[in-house]
Formats: structure tokens, sequence, C-alpha cells
């Protein structure tokens, strides 16, 4: 039912209140018959009720949730670790709420001079039990200020098991990073204005359950 039937429901049953409310008595004339017509506040119930939406439906689809440029990665082969430069070029203009160009093409400037990266970030593969096992014995997974990133898995999922944020690494995100296979730890390097990456390869035998 749409809004204008709803509204029209709901003018008659205060109609039909306020003719009650201004009328009497007046007997009975003539022949009578049964009332047949339906119970609008009953019609009302019953199509708010066929089209409720499934709240547990729902839920369940939101802890699925995957963004569409989800970037997997295989599992490390060996450990590497190399450092990202983060300067960056501008390939749009930056405008101002009137239009004016604050920052033209061309403009280069590095984000790790404006913000600081601290904690770092750690990506894993959470439908891998032995990254799981991995990520749960560093001390990366009690420390709230490195960010967790999954390259598979369900982050909603993961926030509710280990009570902390989880976020999803994406395709535009791996490509800053030349992030290539996982394990990875991200950690500001010395080097000024550069990220150092290190890919790590497990030993199985040191996370069996």
């Amino acid at each position: 039912m749409n809004c204008k039937a709803i509204t029209m429901g709901l003018l008659l049953l205060v109609l039909a209140t306020s003719a009650r409310a201004i009328t009497r008595d007046l007997g009975t004339v003539g022949a009578t018959y049964p009332v047949i017509e339906p119970d609008i506040l009953a019609e009302l119930k019953e199509n708010a009720r066929q089209h409720q939406p499934n709240l547990e439906e729902i839920f369940k689809r939101i802890r699925k949730y995957q963004p569409p440029d989800l970037q997997r990665l295989p599992r490390a082969e060996l450990t590497r670790t190399f450092l990202v430069d983060m300067t960056y070029t501008l390939k749009k203009p930056i405008r101002d709420t009137n239009g004016r160009v604050l920052y033209p093409v061309g403009f280069t400037f590095n984000p790790l001079d404006y913000t600081p990266f601290i904690g770092g970030l750690v990506i894993i593969d959470a439908t891998d039990p032995i990254q799981v096992r991995w990520l749960r014995k560093t001390p990366y997974f009690k420390n709230h200020l490195v960010r967790i990133l999954l390259c598979g898995g369900y982050a909603l999922m993961r926030m509710e098991q280990w009570k902390r944020p989880v976020f999803y690494l994406t395709r535009q995100i791996a490509s800053r990073l030349k992030a290539t296979a996982v394990p990875a730890v991200v950690i500001k390097s010395k080097s000024k204005g550069k990220l150092q990456v290190t890919e790590i390869k497990i030993d199985n035998n040191n996370y069996q359950k």
C-alpha cells in the first residue's frame, strides 16, 4: 500500500471517529444489514505485516557484506620488506565550495607530511585460519592503534569476535601500498615520506591448532 492509500485510510478513521462524536442514537429506521466493508485499521495492520522487511535476513546480508573492489591477495611465499614512496600528484583539481581551484592538476604532495601514521596496518586473509592464529599471537592484535585490513573474510563478523574495528583492503589501497601477499605489516619508515611494507611467510607448524 502506498503513502496515498495509507493517508486516505487514516483520514477515513479520523472522519469516522468525528462522526460518532457529533451524532446521537436516532433508533432503527428501515431494514438493517451486516457491515461488509473491511475494517480499515485491520487492513492497514495486515498490509504492514505483509510488507515489513525481514530484519533478520537484512542483518545476515550486512554481516556478509564485502566491497565490490575488495583486493584479494595470496599467502606470502617468502618474507620481504620494501619501502613505498607516498608522494602523490593530483590528476584532478581540488576546489573549494565556491568552485575556486585550491590545488591544481599536477600539484604534488605527500600525505605523511600532513597526517601522522600511528600504529600502522596489518593486512590478512581472515578466511585462512593460519593467518588468523598468527595475528592473534602478535602484539598488533591487542594494539587498537593498529588498523586491521582484510583481503578475505567478513569485517563485521571479525569485529564482533575481536571487539575492535576491522576494515577491508580495497584495490586502490593495495595498489598504493604495492602489497602483493599477506600477511603484511605496514609501518612508517624512518625515510621521510615513505612507508615500510613487510610481507611475512608464516611457518604453518607454529600456528596449528
